[in-house]
């Protein structure tokens, strides 16, 4: 059977920078276990197969695959696939896709025959994942100095949309570069409530216009680092309504990532407060087709 695919560079402009995404169509006649070799054969951050939808009104269905493992939900998945079904497959603006978290509406702006913009509304408003773990087991974890942990009074936490994050605010963006997995003390930093990666972030970024600069290492989902993660910003919308002080109203962050990989990304986070707890969130940016063709399976 051949199927047609594409393959994408989101949260960026340019080829060859963003987080790479795979993207196979009319995927109904394969099983889970060939979904998982495809995924393994591309060895991109994910793989999404586009399936028929179920649900009145549903754009389509979409099953997000990393090398690994199935994901509930993912963020640049959803932001790659929105804007590709709509310039290759008539789609339009407004996109709903099934995942297995639910239904995730998007918008999708083309910009050209193959770029443009999409975001999405976060499905689920994100939740507070049990207690972090010590400062000190994180700083052993990630190879930092304890004193490396926090700035502006803020402190690691755990927040979820479907998937896990340890949030940890770092004191400047040196600390950042300077961080890596440390595997020995991995699991008593970050998996004894279960697995979730880390989400590393200071206020202090490469380029002066953004908010926040970041990095996501997550092993045990088969991703050593991800240049740009869609579910954590979604999750971080937690942090960022939880200890910004943010007042009512709508909110824009920028989040820059991906450039100790050599692969810069910049995710675009807004946050709407209402009665001082957060509403809504969504998560966006710009997206460019990089390969098309076929795959036999």
């Amino acid at each position: 059977m051949k199927l047609d695919f594409a393959t994408l560079d989101v949260f960026t402009t340019k080829r060859f920078a963003g987080n790479s995404l795979g993207v196979v169509f009319d995927a109904d006649g394969i099983d889970s276990a060939t979904m998982q070799a495809v995924a393994r054969e591309f060895n991109h951050p994910e793989t999404v197969f586009v399936l028929k939808p179920k649900a009145a009104g549903s754009t389509a269905g979409a099953r997000i695959f990393t090398p690994g493992r199935e994901m509930p939900f993912a963020g640049h998945p959803t932001v790659g696939t929105a804007l590709v079904l709509t310039l290759r497959r008539g789609a339009g603006n407004d996109v709903v896709l099934e995942e297995k978290i639910g239904l995730v509406k998007c918008h999708v702006a083309p910009e050209g025959s193959d770029h443009g913009r999409a975001s999405f509304v976060v499905p689920a408003l994100p939740s507070e994942d049990g207690a972090a773990a010590s400062r000190e087991a994180i700083a052993a974890a990630l190879g930092l100095a304890t004193d490396d942990i926090g700035f502006d009074g803020h402190a690691p936490s755990r927040w979820s949309v479907g998937n896990a994050f340890t949030f940890v605010p770092l004191r400047n963006i040196e600390a950042v570069r300077r961080s890596q997995i440390v595997d020995a003390r991995w699991s008593a930093a970050f998996e004894s409530n279960g697995p979730a990666a880390a989400y590393i972030f200071s206020s202090e970024t490469e380029d002066k216009t953004n908010n926040f600069h970041a990095r996501m290492f997550s092993p045990a989902f088969g991703l050593r680092e991800d240049p740009a993660t869609g579910s954590a910003a979604a999750a971080f919308a937690g942090f960022c309504a939880h200890s910004l002080s943010l007042g009512n109203g709508e909110h824009g962050f920028k989040i820059e990532q991906g450039f100790e990989m050599g692969r810069p990304s910049l995710i675009e986070l807004g946050v709407t407060m209402q009665s001082g707890a957060l509403a809504s969130a969504t998560v966006g940016g710009p997206a460019i087709i990089v390969t098309e063709g076929t795959i036999e399976v």
